[in-house]
């Protein structure tokens, strides 16, 4: 039966079993990864894009609940990247698809998923707001997607020259248990760094000794090597 849902049908039809394994190699979909029992249809980034780009203005709020609660990745990445478009071009709804946004955090269960749609999402809502939501989301969030949502959501602030939210919510995940967390924390370092290098030299200071090694490395990778080495002998 074909599906009244625009979006879904045609990532349905985008599908290459080709490329499955590759991708579910790739995501960790493994027993005990982090992405465990996820199923892709083997679709690439720029082939959802581009149907994202012809689809997003023919779909509703259901039919974008439906594919945010696909069972496969990338029908889920297809509504986020649509729900990014949406409240991009549909300023007075913007509160109702942040609201979507926060309710639907279930679906958004991979790297990929928080990164392509936090920032463009939350990142540009809480520019001239109070950020507590982003803290709360690294301090207590369920999942380890809701954690990286809240240090990664922070890379609009630092576009706009804004730093100082990128460091306390990194400071609350700084000893955080989990690789993926290590990797998120230390990229929004480094991108606060190539704004302001001083003041990611003073923010590790104090914490690069005790800090997650592949945090480290990320936060300092623009530096000099020399520097690096530095970094790098002492910690």
């Amino acid at each position: 039966m074909a599906s009244d849902n625009l979006l879904l049908e045609q990532m349905l039809a985008h599908a290459d079993p080709s490329q499955v394994e590759g991708l579910s190699r790739f995501f960790k979909t493994g027993p005990g990864q982090y992405g465990e029992g996820d199923k892709f249809l083997g679709i690439k980034v720029p082939v959802t894009r581009a149907v994202v780009k012809e689809c997003w203005r023919g779909i509703g709020m259901e039919e974008l609940e439906e594919c945010l609660n696909s069972e496969y990745h990338e029908v889920r990445l297809a509504a986020l990247l649509a729900l990014v478009e949406m409240f991009k071009h549909n300023k007075p709804r913007r509160q109702e698809y942040i609201d979507f946004y926060l309710s639907h955090t279930k679906g958004i269960n991979n790297w990929d998923l928080v990164d392509l749609s936090c920032y463009p999402l939350l990142g540009e809502w809480l520019l001239d707001k109070d950020r507590t939501l982003l803290y709360d989301l690294a301090a207590q969030g369920k999942t380890i997607w809701e954690q990286r949502i809240g240090i990664v959501s922070t890379m609009t602030f630092i576009r706009h020259g804004q730093l100082r939210d990128t460091f306390a919510i990194a400071d609350i995940l700084l000893h955080h248990p989990h690789d993926l967390i290590h990797k998120a924390v230390g990229w929004l370092l480094r991108e606060a760094g190539k704004r302001d290098q001083k003041a990611l030299e003073a923010y590790l200071a104090p914490r690069f000794q005790t800090m997650p090694r592949t945090m480290l490395r990320y936060a300092i990778e623009k530096f000099p090597p020399s520097r690096r080495q530095q970094y790098l002998k002492k910690s």
